[in-house]
């Protein structure tokens, strides 16, 4: 619990204040800096340090303006705790509205925890980790889909892990992916060394969603009304929720080439044996239907209408009977209960 300043190398920030900064985490080739903006809001209760990042993948775009709208628009004047917002984590993605890196051909998104005398993905991801995530005690880390495609919004957390179970349920979505992540991510880095952390993905890159926005931000209100550091908003109920194990998602790819005609949405439910798309030529001739393997949701789809065979075109997770219902209940306007 946060009790006293929050302190990053060359700043300290005192409870009841704010400092909304632009921190140096590298150079350019001509030596100038590299600098990230960081909002610190401390509280002047104690309560828990919390982080936000967005755009560790520089054109995922979604996450940027949550976290801008919750250091920016939200009245923090019943603060608990401490927030530290990280709208743009990747700035040289970002300015060149690409995934990596582009200086460094990185992923960013790999080099967690860094290295001070690493190569120069790792000393940012090293300057980022030190000063703004490991002083936290739980942070959420949002992300899109790569370019091409989008996913539903939903969360990616180790359920085995008791505080990161807590805060994945707290956010609030329908699905939740249960996995420890890649090594070398923000979420699975942090969690390790003790800072809870998810992964939520939301949307499509290189855009601005607005309802997934929305979306996000009930999810942060609820959040924090969870851990007492917002003490008055309300805690979000889905209406229901599925936790997904590895081995109840697939990614379903294609097995010819040629332009997808989709038959369902990202979040939609598709039922075992139905035509999710067919993939046919530009006469129109040598269909190919692509069928669902099992009953569940479209976590994530192609955008891009063309494929080779072997491109990812959805991103199918399992749904037993009982959360297939309760979707269908969800669909007609008869809202199932939050369970005691």
């Amino acid at each position: 619990m946060t009790a006293g300043a929050f302190t990053y190398n060359g700043g300290r920030v005192y409870p009841g204040e704010r400092a909304d900064i632009r921190y140096s985490i590298s150079e350019t080739y001509l030596g100038d800096p590299v600098r990230i903006p960081v909002s610190i809001i401390n509280g002047e209760e104690p309560g828990p340090t919390v982080f936000l990042s967005a755009a560790i993948h520089g054109d995922e775009l979604n996450g940027v303006e949550v976290v801008r709208e919750v250091a920016h628009e939200w009245p923090h004047s019943n603060l608990h705790g401490t927030l530290v917002c990280m709208p743009v984590v990747n700035v040289p993605g970002f300015l060149a509205q690409q995934r990596y890196l582009p200086v460094y051909d990185r992923d960013l998104n790999r080099s967690f925890p860094g290295h001070e005398d690493s190569t120069s993905s790792k000393r940012m991801a090293d300057q980022i980790f030190r000063n703004f995530v490991e002083p936290c005690d739980f942070g959420i880390d949002f992300h899109t889909s790569t370019r091409g495609r989008t996913n539903m919004i939903h969360a990616r957390a180790d359920m085995d892990d008791t505080e990161v179970a807590r805060l994945a349920r707290a956010f609030g979505t329908n699905v939740i992916i249960d996995s420890d992540g890649t090594e070398g991510t923000l979420r699975r880095e942090a969690t390790e060394r003790g800072v809870s952390t998810i992964t939520i993905e939301m949307g499509e890159a290189h855009r601005f969603q607005r309802r997934l926005i929305d979306r996000a931000l009930d999810g942060i209100a609820s959040v924090l009304a969870e851990y007492a550091v917002h003490p008055t908003e309300p805690v979000n109920w889905p209406g229901w929720r599925t936790v997904v194990t590895a081995e109840q998602k697939t990614w379903i790819r294609a097995d010819a080439g040629g332009l997808v005609d989709h038959h369902y949405e990202s979040g939609e439910l598709v039922e075992e044996g139905a035509t999710i798309c067919t993939i046919s030529n530009p006469f129109k001739t040598d269909v190919v239907e692509v069928v669902a393997p099992f009953t569940g949701l479209l976590a994530g789809a192609l955008e891009n209408p063309v494929v080779y065979p072997g491109n990812p075109i959805c991103h199918l997770v399992e749904l037993d009977e009982r959360t297939r219902r309760a979707y269908l209940r969800e669909r007609s306007g008869t809202m199932p209960q939050r369970p005691s």
